[in-house]
């Protein structure tokens, strides 16, 4: 596991000690940085719409002049109040990034793996790498939502009104839903799953079936949800602030050598992991 968060088993959501949503914290690039501008907070999603939503997040920034944020992206679908819409982020490769200006906030939703594809009725593996207004995939206008979202800075306000978009959606029920995201759950937890032939095995399927499956739930291939995550591994153990053999790690989290662990981070975060870890500066995680 990266922390010490547990999933709560009646929820199906990974929670902090507090039991609190925990969400992917490791995945905020620089967070000593984002810590002096940006307030994140998470709620657990109203009881009708806990089979499809992990969580609820909500920034608050305040900005004086404007800065890049950077943040890893992960094999979840995002829904998001910002630019006058409510806006689907299907699960994109490319880096990341947001800049931020001035007094603002934003208001989203994390769904569970697989849980945006009862409201879609259809593969989400078509939204990979895009982001599109949500009234035209899924039949109800997102504009109006949106709008009353960004007019408040009430966190209440805003957490209902997207609320009550989603559930007058009436998303149905998937028991493949469940199944997906047993297997995501897995794939995060166990540093040990380093490949999908290995998933395969440990769950009694076939490769074949999990690409299929994935594509069709997830938005993504299995393939790249493995790596992602030993790669979010990577960022929390830089996040640590405790020393880190990269070789010795490499090794763990199933990368062929030092290289290659190398390599795949300064890929995603723009600066190999070594470097990444001085520019820290000494950051602890408050926690």
């Amino acid at each position: 596991m990266r922390s010490v968060s547990c999933r709560d088993p009646k929820l199906g959501v990974v929670t902090d000690p507090s039991g609190e949503p925990r969400g992917v914290p490791e995945a905020i690039v620089r967070p000593d940085e984002a810590a002096q501008s940006i307030a994140v907070a998470r709620r657990f999603p109203r009881e009708s719409l806990r089979p499809f939503v992990d969580y609820l997040w909500i920034v608050h920034w305040v900005v004086p002049d404007s800065r890049d944020q950077q943040v890893l992206p992960q094999p979840k679908i995002h829904l998001a109040a910002e630019r006058g819409r409510l806006l689907v982020h299907g699960v994109n490769r490319a880096p990341f990034h947001r800049t931020l200006s001035g007094t603002g906030h934003v208001i989203g939703v994390a769904f569970r793996a697989g849980g945006f594809r009862p409201f879609l009725r259809s593969s989400v593996g078509a939204l990979e790498g895009t982001v599109q207004p949500a009234g035209p995939l899924v039949g109800a206008d997102d504009a109006p939502v949106a709008a009353a979202a960004l007019a408040t800075t009430d966190d209440d306000t805003m957490t209902t009104l997207v609320e009550d978009y989603l559930e007058h959606l009436a998303p149905q029920p998937d028991p493949a839903v469940d199944e997906v995201d047993r297997l995501v759950t897995l794939i995060e937890s166990d540093r040990s799953v380093h490949r999908v032939d290995q998933l395969a095995a440990m769950t009694g399927t076939s490769a074949r079936t999990l690409q299929r499956l994935f594509t069709e739930y997830v938005g993504i291939g299995p393939k790249w949800v493995i790596q992602r995550h030993r790669l979010l591994d990577a960022a929390a153990q830089a996040h640590d602030g405790t020393p880190v053999v990269w070789a010795d790690l490499a090794q763990q989290l199933g990368f062929s050598d030092q290289a290659h662990l190398v390599r795949a981070f300064t890929a995603a975060v723009g600066t190999p992991p070594a470097t990444y870890v001085r520019s820290l500066d000494g950051w602890r995680p408050r926690g």
